[in-house]
């Protein structure tokens, strides 16, 4: 079944077609590849790799000495501070091409860690493609620390794939898939086509273990699948250079390795919002009761009283005029905020905060609604 929501991961190696330098018709083909599935109704958010290889490749342009050192951290910062505006513009040029404007997300794991960050970034990514705008994300390499290593935009991938509810986290990789055995070194090695369960057997393929000794090439790709799929997300690893690769794997083409979604997106959430531990409450009327109960968003129209000292993106109950608790969601205001919209509509909202970040103070994707006369405070 063709994707709904598509992220693309796409490596330096792939992006460089093995050289020193970024590969413009390799990420044009990528680009042709991303419109096209658009015009087909998939929403596609591209994770690129890159800029150390684009500032090397600009700095020694420029006529600079050869980048000595290129191993050590501080050099890598500087490349990636160089690189990041270059990649972005090769990017823009080449997705320009078709009238497509993108836009630049940077991002670290601080930022989808931090429960107000992560809110932030998944409103403005969906804003973002509400708009019909690509995203274009990377780590923000040059203030990050150990995040700097080989495949770690893997794993980036699979944590952007969860912010925005993806169906399919496609890695675009210099080689076709997961093989039984390395296939540089044991030409009897096959593809493995589909992976159901990420096992010890899985990883020994990969020439790894679930230790996590393993860093970098196939091993961080199988932790990025362990994320995703536990997440609901679907994750296919694929040969970059083939043509029309992304084309083939949203319609469901045999490229690559599946890696099969462990749960629904719809349990891996409720799971997760029901783990978090609720901070507050607030007590809705008999219709703003009715409709949660019915998978609507929480109006703040509908709330009578706010409890407790929460803040945005912290985990709360509601309940009814009776004391029941009918749902544990995540507020979307703080409890100061929320305390000041008390019956309110929608539309006041930025009039009353000077600012609207949501119409809503719970939206029904981050709501899990429970067994009626429910009493449990979790």
């Amino acid at each position: 079944m063709k994707p709904n929501k598509l992220v693309i991961k796409v490596g330096t190696s792939t992006l460089t077609a093995g050289t020193q330098r970024l590969n413009r018709r390799r990420m044009l083909s990528i680009a042709q590849q991303i419109v096209e599935a658009r015009e087909k109704g998939v929403s596609v958010i591209l994770v690129t790799s890159g800029a150390i290889a684009a500032g090397r490749e600009l700095m020694e342009h420029a006529g600079n000495a050869p980048i000595n050192g290129a191993r050590s951290l501080p050099v890598k910062q500087m490349l990636a501070a160089v690189g990041q505006a270059h990649l972005m513009l090769a990017w823009g040029q080449v997705f320009g091409m078709f009238d497509v404007q993108v836009g630049q997300v940077l991002l670290t794991r601080a930022d989808l860690s931090d429960r107000r960050r992560y809110l932030n970034a998944r409103d403005t990514l969906n804003a973002m493609l509400t708009y019909d705008v690509v995203p274009i994300i990377n780590e923000n390499d040059a203030v990050a620390t150990e995040e700097i290593r080989v495949g770690d935009n893997d794993n980036l991938s699979a944590l952007v794939a969860n912010v925005v509810n993806a169906d399919l986290l496609l890695i675009l990789s210099d080689i076709a898939g997961l093989y039984t055995a390395d296939p540089h070194q044991d030409p009897s090695a096959t593809l493995v086509r589909e992976v159901t369960h990420i096992d010890e057997a899985v990883w020994a393929m990969a020439g790894a273990s679930r230790s996590g000794l393993g860093v970098g090439g196939m091993a961080t790709k199988l932790r990025a699948a362990e994320l995703a799929t536990h997440s609901g997300t679907a994750m296919m690893i694929v040969d970059g250079a083939r043509p029309n690769v992304i084309l083939d794997a949203i319609e469901g083409k045999p490229v690559g390795t599946r890696f099969a979604a462990t749960s629904t997106k719809i349990e891996s959430r409720k799971r997760w919002i029901l783990s978090e531990r609720a901070v507050g409450s607030v007590i809705v009327d008999d219709g703003a009761a009715g409709a949660v109960r019915n998978g609507r968003s929480l109006l703040p129209v509908g709330v009578r009283e706010v409890q407790g000292d929460f803040d945005r993106g912290e985990a709360v109950l509601v309940k009814d005029l009776r004391g029941r608790t009918i749902a544990h969601g995540i507020a979307r205001y703080s409890a100061a905020e929320a305390s000041l919209l008390i019956g309110k509509q929608s539309w006041e909202i930025e009039g009353i905060l000077g600012y609207e970040s949501a119409p809503m103070l719970i939206h029904a994707d981050d709501m899990v609604v429970l067994a009626m006369g429910n009493q449990s405070d979790h």
